[in-house]
């Protein structure tokens, strides 16, 4: 960051919901000045996870007030669609995160990294743009205090989402492959999945393949 002038602009980009067979993938960006960086320390900023869901909520609110953000939502029959016809999830990821890129517009970009080859992903990111600084590393959210609060952006996202599909649906658990609510919960639909679950997960076929 040190090869950046105070006012330029830093983009930090995360997601929640990627390994969910329940609900939404949400993608979050939130940008501002480098000199304001240091505000999100003051605030509690940190990975989303390491935050109770009434924390994230309050900072999330903080974050909107001091940052320029943007959360793309995508939902679970859009994701099925998508792999059926042939874009796995990376690139679903990818291209969400190239469309906030590209209405941000941000001298530097850093993004939790979703490939499990960082330099890949990060020459895929800045194909978009020759000039803006691209970091791209894993666990990102833990290191840099601008994808942390993208990371709390868009999870409180996916949780509005999941309490939205929870009204409708009833106890669907977090959502998680995981979380044995979530597995309770699609057993007892005995095969008729509503378009909340993703379809095309492996999940489903080893529950079908285990009765």
């Amino acid at each position: 960051m040190n090869t950046l002038n105070d006012d330029d602009t830093i983009l930090g980009i995360d997601e929640a919901g990627r390994g969910s067979v329940i609900g939404p993938l949400v993608v979050g960006g939130v940008m501002m000045k480098r000199k304001k960086i240091r505000f999100l320390n003051r605030m509690g900023v940190k990975d989303s996870k390491k935050l109770t869901a009434k924390k994230r909520t309050v900072i999330s609110r903080k974050i909107k007030k001091l940052t320029e953000f943007r959360t793309i939502t995508i939902p679970a029959d859009k994701i099925d669609d998508l792999r059926r016809n042939g874009t796995n999830l990376n690139q679903i990821e990818t291209n969400a995160m190239k469309e906030i890129i590209t209405s941000f517009r941000p001298d530097m970009c850093c993004i939790d990294c979703i490939d499990v080859n960082e330099e890949r992903f990060h020459n895929r990111i800045q194909h978009l743009n020759p000039k803006m600084k691209v970091i791209t590393e894993h666990k990102a959210d833990d290191t840099y205090n601008i994808v942390a609060a993208a990371s709390i952006i868009a999870k409180v996202e996916r949780d509005k989402q999941m309490a939205i599909i929870r009204k409708e649906y009833g106890a669907v658990g977090s959502g998680y492959p995981s979380d044995r609510y979530t597995i309770e919960y699609l057993k007892s639909l005995e095969g008729e999945y509503p378009p909340i679950v993703r379809q095309t997960w492996n999940t489903l076929q080893n529950l079908e393949d285990n009765e």
